[in-house]
């Protein structure tokens, strides 16, 4: 059956279900309405127009709606009070507008009146939305941003959680293994990086910069492009002519397909071949086959945690599609801690965040325990190798692999 078909029809009759229970429950007086809720309502504003879409049809919207498949299927989320109460959803399309994300949290809160709201995709939207968030006390699992500002958002929003890390963490990552390669003879110190003018590429890019300069590497090309940019050929050829051993891109997943696709088609190769946002997605395989060896990008996974094994396949089984090997195991791994969460306190929103900030979870990445409502346990570097995106840094991690340096040479 067509998932979209199954997935409204599961919540039209959980809407209908829901109205007669309600009704029910005035019918029964204050005794019943004591006993908890009937159902819990979440939102979501998320991009399904414009340049936004492909990351929130392939990290955020298979993940929410393999979330709400689950738990209504068990009969909904379990509360203290042993009852299980089925989820409703509410959704917008932000259309990838910070404003219009914002517009729809609002009405979300004031019109919908959903119990919680789960974070729409992307650093500059999570950022644009954090305030509202704020303001209505509505716990913000900020799952797909990464921030250098997180630390000192979590002081000014108490009920918001990062959960993608740092610029600077990715940034010293990435630079730090590239100094022990270039420590070892397998690349220079000339690297060429363009960033997405946006909040993940500004955050990234002026991480990177610092530490580039802290590790003793050259940067001979470092320009920004607006989002939405269609032709990064141009940037491309540019760079290719300084001949760098090293490549970064802080980009989106359509700038990250195009600048691929058009790398290989100028003989662009260097040594290390860095993207950002979507290379780690299985439209990257599936576009690129076996020229996507090599390629470097931030996040990765243990491939061979069985634990890991299972999401995916239960993400297959429902949604049709793979998760991607960045945010996607983060994102699920918000959502089943929002889910004990409300387990454990019920639907107030603020015993709900203080349990998430206190709270240890069980989660597909083992055992979570949020340090300053920050993720503690990243995979900072990742790299396609034979057909999967493993992990490569931190290098004690359980999971970790060599990188293959130098990257191979495109296939025709």
């Amino acid at each position: 059956m067509n998932t979209r078909r199954s997935f409204l029809r599961r919540s039209a009759l959980l809407t209908a279900s829901a109205a007669s229970l309600a009704f029910a429950t005035l019918a029964a007086g204050p005794a019943a309405a004591q006993a908890g809720p009937d159902k819990i309502r979440i939102g979501w504003a998320v991009a399904k127009t414009g340049p936004n879409a492909p990351g929130v049809a392939t990290t955020v919207l298979p993940n929410y709606k393999l979330w709400v498949e689950e738990i209504n299927a068990a009969g909904g989320i379990q509360l203290k009070s042993g009852k299980r109460v089925p989820v409703e959803v509410v959704e917008y399309d932000d259309r990838s507008s910070s404003e219009e994300a914002v517009r729809a949290i609002e009405r979300l809160v004031t019109q919908d009146k959903v119990d919680f709201i789960l974070p729409p995709w992307g650093t500059g939207t999570n950022l644009a939305v954090g305030p509202t968030f704020h303001k209505h006390g509505y716990p913000l699992l900020a799952a797909t941003a990464v921030t250098d500002r997180a630390p000192d958002l979590v002081k000014r929003w108490p009920n918001a959680f990062f959960f993608l890390g740092t610029g600077h963490g990715y940034g010293e990552a990435l630079v730090s293994y590239l100094e022990q390669e270039r420590k070892a003879g397998k690349i220079g110190t000339k690297v060429a990086m363009m960033s997405v003018a946006d909040g993940f590429g500004v955050d990234l890019g002026g991480a990177a910069r610092k530490v580039l300069a802290k590790h003793g590497f050259e940067l001979v090309y470092d320009k920004t492009y607006p989002v939405g940019t269609q032709d990064l050929s141009p940037m491309l050829n540019e760079i290719k002519g300084l001949a760098p051993d090293v490549f970064i891109a802080f980009s989106y997943p359509p700038d990250t397909l195009g600048i691929t696709d058009q790398a290989k088609v100028i003989g662009f190769n260097p040594k290390v071949f860095y993207t950002g946002v979507g290379t780690q997605f299985p439209l990257y395989k599936n576009k690129f086959g076996a020229n996507v060896d090599g390629v470097m990008s931030l996040g990765g996974i243990d491939a061979d945690d069985p634990a890991v094994q299972a999401y995916f396949r239960r993400h297959k089984e429902v949604t049709g599609q793979e998760p991607d090997r960045f945010a996607s195991p983060i994102v699920w791994v918000s959502l089943q801690m929002l889910q004990q969460a409300i387990e454990r306190v019920g639907v107030d929103r603020a015993a709900v965040s203080k349990e998430l900030a206190s709270g240890t979870f069980d989660t597909i990445l083992g055992q979570v325990k949020l340090v300053d409502r920050q993720w503690p346990k990243l995979w900072w570097v990742g790299q396609w190798q034979d057909g999967e995106f493993r992990g490569i840094a931190p290098t004690d991690r359980a999971g970790a692999r060599p990188a293959v340096i130098p990257k191979p040479a495109w296939k025709p």
